[in-house]
């Protein structure tokens, strides 16, 4: 009994140890250092707006994240999502229209809402955030995205 009452407290105390460590890797502000960038929560994240991405957003921006020059801007390396991250982020939960420049080259299209919800939007934000040459060092979150109103 003693055996068992000490395995199972252990293995309590190491599922507890994991747990927190990977909280511990993302700060109160969501940036994260170079040398925890790839979290097991950001990991996750990522492979899910991967999946979203495959299901709304691959047919205008396509595979490569380059877009179609002249009607749907590039997420590969684009400026816009990297200086204006709220702005991104509204577009992804609301749709986009209107001009908006991105790496010198203005686009005038129009992105329909895709009605995901604000785990989703942060999932796919994540993903196109650290694709094709793109790396952030912050994090979109639940409650980032949760705070970007209409």
């Amino acid at each position: 009994m003693f055996y068992r009452f000490l395995s199972l407290s252990l293995l309590l105390i190491l599922f507890s140890c994991k747990f927190s460590s990977e909280k511990e890797t993302i700060n109160k502000d969501g940036s994260i250092s170079e040398e925890t960038l790839q979290t097991p929560q950001l990991k996750a994240s990522i492979e899910r707006g991967g999946l979203i991405y495959a299901d709304f957003c691959i047919q205008c921006h396509l595979g490569n994240g380059k877009g179609i020059p002249g009607s749907f801007p590039p997420l590969a390396q684009s400026d816009w999502l990297t200086e204006k991250r709220t702005e991104s982020i509204h577009a992804v939960k609301y749709g986009q229209k209107g001009e908006i420049e991105v790496n010198g080259q203005t686009y005038n299209g129009y992105m329909a809402p895709m009605g995901l919800t604000d785990e989703e939007v942060a999932d796919v934000m994540n993903y196109i955030m650290n694709s094709w040459g793109n790396q952030s060092t912050k994090m979109v979150t639940v409650k980032e995205v949760a705070a970007v109103e209409k």
